[in-house]
């Protein structure tokens, strides 16, 4: 029975002894030594994400308040190599603050065990604890670079912002449990009723996953955190952690809140078409790269809140396909985005004009990831915002699907702008960017992957086989 827990417990576990030998390696000031230190931590990082392929049978513990099945696996393995590519990127900002690279990487992994633990929840205030635990490290992360004003702001932002989202989610919670008496997602799923106490909580609890997912209205803190953060901090916040959330909120619309459906689906298709249009609007007016990859999220956010709108296994397969294309198109360009930052500390768009011509490896890179970001063929995006529409198209969201692919246009002229200086335009000043090794693997797997995804249908076969197992 132990070697079953800890079998199924795995992907906790192994997280929990990685930031305790971290903390063990900071007493020994290994931090001295920062390569060795770098490359150990990062072969780590690689057993854990390898550990995530090791099967394991769907099961509960803890009197139910624990769960696990082959979907929620998916998930935590999408996470997981999301926080191994980060790092890998981001080797020459960590070899610049070898005195902190520790503490980095233990508040990254604490906050991916919290997502792991918002996964895997089965009772609502389990769900409550993961979100907490993710959330509150990243603030920290925000204010990594504790000497520049910017990343103290931002750390600041997230917190009181986090805080007030927190507070939504709690009072919603609160009166769920006034309703029910009990907070347990199997019997939640099986005597809601669409009463006014339960909608009420309902749209408190919808809030404050809004806000942790930064759609509109409730976005107004991600641009400036995007911009303040550290550039892998950035990348974590708006793949990682914001993965975590996705993947969480449509399981719980699709068992606990089923019964809402004819509610929440016009609430998410008001804050989709709200979430597109602000973020590619906004978007268009940034000059700063980590703005307005900011407001692309936040229209990223829309583009998948489409897909929820399907309510079907074909929904729920469209959001994980497109959230696995979204966490390499945005590390990948975040990577490359990190490197010219670190080199040049230029982050502003009128920095990259012909940028193609000293940097043309990075700067195809650069240019794949926002091919893909834009749904442009034969990148694997086309695919993953194909699938988001027909799902919204399945349950005939003809308003939506208009909304959506007006919104297309408009985030193609955004990342053809930043291509378009890339590649077109004169440069003002040369930006030569040095590039280790393990950098231009990692870029150039990101890259292969986004333009392979979408033609290899074994990864679709398997999001959609897992979907089902579960649902």
């Amino acid at each position: 029975m132990s070697t079953e827990l800890f079998t199924i417990l795995r992907f906790e576990l192994i997280v929990c002894v990685l930031i305790f030998l971290l903390l063990v390696m900071k007493l020994m000031d290994a931090d001295k030594s920062c390569k060795q230190l770098l490359w150990t931590v990062n072969i780590l990082l690689f057993i854990n994400f390898a550990a995530s392929f090791l099967h394991i049978p769907t099961a509960t513990l803890f009197n139910g308040f624990f769960r696990t099945n082959d979907l929620i696996e998916l998930e935590k393995t999408i996470l997981n190599l999301g926080v191994l590519l980060i790092p890998l990127l981001a080797s020459r900002w960590l070899y610049k603050h070898a005195e902190i690279s520790i503490e980095f990487y233990i508040l990254m992994l604490s906050s991916l065990l919290g997502g792991f633990i918002t996964l895997s929840s089965g009772h609502v205030l389990m769900l409550y604890l993961g979100i907490e635990i993710s959330t509150i490290p990243i603030a920290a992360l925000a204010n990594f670079n504790k000497h520049e004003r910017r990343s103290s702001e931002a750390g600041i932002k997230f917190i009181l912002s986090s805080a007030f989202s927190t507070g939504m989610l709690l009072f919603g919670i609160s009166l769920l449990y006034g309703a029910y008496g009990n907070l347990s997602f199997d019997y939640l799923q099986a005597n809601l009723t669409p009463d006014l106490l339960t909608l009420l909580a309902f749209a408190f609890m919808m809030g404050g996953f809004f806000f942790k997912m930064s759609a509109v209205p409730f976005h107004l803190w991600a641009a400036d955190v995007y911009e303040g953060a550290p550039m892998a901090v950035t990348s974590y916040l708006s793949v990682v952690s914001k993965c975590s959330i996705v993947f969480v909120f449509v399981s719980i619309l699709m068992t606990v809140f089923q019964h809402l459906s004819g509610e929440w689906l016009e609430i998410i298709s008001v804050v989709a078409i709200l979430s597109m249009t602000v973020g590619n609007l906004f978007a268009m007016r940034q000059q700063n790269l980590k703005r307005l990859l900011g407001f692309s999220s936040i229209s990223q956010i829309g583009f998948v809140l489409v897909g929820i709108t399907g309510n079907s296994i074909l929904g729920l397969d469209s959001t994980l396909y497109f959230m696995l294309i979204y966490v390499l198109s945005n590390i990948c360009f975040f990577g490359v985005l990190g490197a010219v930052a670190d080199a040049t500390g230029k982050e502003d768009l009128n920095s990259f004009k012909g940028f193609y011509r000293t940097n043309p490896f990075l700067a195809l890179m650069m240019g794949v990831s926002l091919l893909s970001l834009a749904g442009v063929p034969p990148t694997s995006g086309f695919f993953g915002k194909l699938f988001l529409l027909a799902s919204a198209m399945g349950d005939r969201m003809y308003i939506l699907i208009i909304f959506a692919g007006i919104n297309l246009v408009l985030s193609l002229y955004n990342y053809l702008r930043i291509i378009k200086y890339i590649f077109i335009d004169t440069p003002e000043e040369q930006l030569c960017v040095g590039r280790t090794k393990v950098m231009t693997a990692t870029l150039m797997f990101c890259c292969i992957a986004i333009l392979c995804i979408g033609f290899i249908s074994s990864v679709y076969q398997y999001i959609d086989w897992a979907g089902r197992q579960t649902f």
